[in-house]
């Protein structure tokens, strides 16, 4: 089916942005662990739960336009990698130039290229006195992103078989992935069960409703504002009682499909760049280059976030067209998208 009018990348760009607004406070505030911080991690969780929607709904799209899979495979890594791996090399380098550990930064290199973040996330003479070391802590999504990538055309083969009962198909994908995420958590020890059971099977109910949007787009494009209405709704209940937590993918898609259809300007955000994805794996690093710089004390929490936005915008711009709009074919969504005026 064709890709219908939208405002994805609008989307995606106050996702991230989202995400950066956690972090800079969870870095630059004197104070950890306070009223703002944990406020603004329920604002991270959805932004990143809405990243996986959005993710679902393009990428399905993706996949259905492609004329086989070698396509498919290569539009995703044009579209990831590069500048994934530019964000991975940068401060690799630096740190080897800071220390000249070939080991420590090997190590780094070895697990962060293939996505096992969590296998080494810091680097030598990096970030040692931060509060956290880890270099780029937002990463640990990509991995989940990049599985997604791998099970998509496996999913849709089995839900394409089941015909009749594809949506009997998705309900057990968003079932299954609230099942794991439930209960996973509960059979191994208390930090490795959490970590397990935020991995990709506990966040399919997200990426299962972003490929429900796609599927029912030209149905439901008209019905935003019932989206609108029940969507909010039901997200703000989710937040209200732990039982109604298991529908917030399903709330968050409707608030999502809401913003991307509804009449008015779509708000072509990527017209000087699409750097949602750059100010997503740029600001961390940046954050924690200027938190170890003193900068956060220094400036007060209002600078830092001045400084540390510029500073990102401007990594992301470079990363757009020193990186990313280089690797993907000229036939990309994202180069027609920043090319209109």
């Amino acid at each position: 089916m064709p890709p219908l009018a939208n405002r994805f990348d609008f989307i995606r760009l106050m996702l991230a942005a989202g995400v950066f607004v956690y972090h800079g406070v969870a870095i630059g505030t004197a104070v950890p662990f306070g009223g703002a911080e944990l406020a603004l991690a329920q604002l991270a969780d959805i932004s990143i739960q809405g990243f996986f929607i959005v993710s679902g709904v393009l990428v399905a799209g993706s996949l259905d336009r492609a004329s086989g899979l070698d396509d498919y495979a290569g539009k995703r890594i044009r579209r990831l990698y590069p500048a994934y791996a530019a964000v991975i090399l940068v401060p690799a380098l630096i740190s080897l130039l800071l220390t000249w550990d070939i080991g420590g930064v090997a190590s780094y290199l070895g697990a962060n290229l293939v996505f096992l973040n969590f296998l080494s996330p810091s680097l030598p003479g990096l970030f040692e006195d931060n509060r956290f070391t880890a270099v780029n802590g937002a990463l640990w999504t990509l991995k989940i992103e990049v599985l997604f990538y791998l099970v998509l055309p496996l999913i849709l083969f089995v839900l394409n078989r089941m015909k009749a009962l594809w949506w009997v198909g998705i309900i057990a994908l968003y079932l299954g992935g609230e099942l794991w995420a439930h209960f996973v958590p509960q059979l191994g020890p208390e930090l490795y069960g959490a970590e397990l059971g935020r991995q990709l099977p506990g966040q399919m109910a997200f990426f299962a409703m972003g490929i429900a949007l796609w599927k029912a787009s030209p149905g439901i494009q008209s019905r935003w504002r019932a989206m609108a209405l029940c969507g909010t709704a039901l997200l703000g209940a989710t937040f209200l009682h732990p039982a109604l937590e298991p529908l917030r993918a399903f709330a968050l898609a409707g608030v999502i499909g809401a913003v991307a259809w509804a009449p008015g300007p779509k708000l072509n955000v990527a017209r000087f760049g699409d750097v949602s994805y750059g100010l997503y794996i740029t600001h961390f690093p940046i954050l924690q280059a200027l938190a170890a710089a003193g900068l956060a004390t220094s400036l007060g929490l209002a600078g830092f976030f001045a400084l540390a936005t510029a500073l990102t915008l401007a990594a992301s711009l470079a990363l757009w067209h020193l990186v990313e709009k280089p690797a993907l074919r000229p036939s990309s969504h994202y180069r027609r998208v920043a090319a209109e005026t």
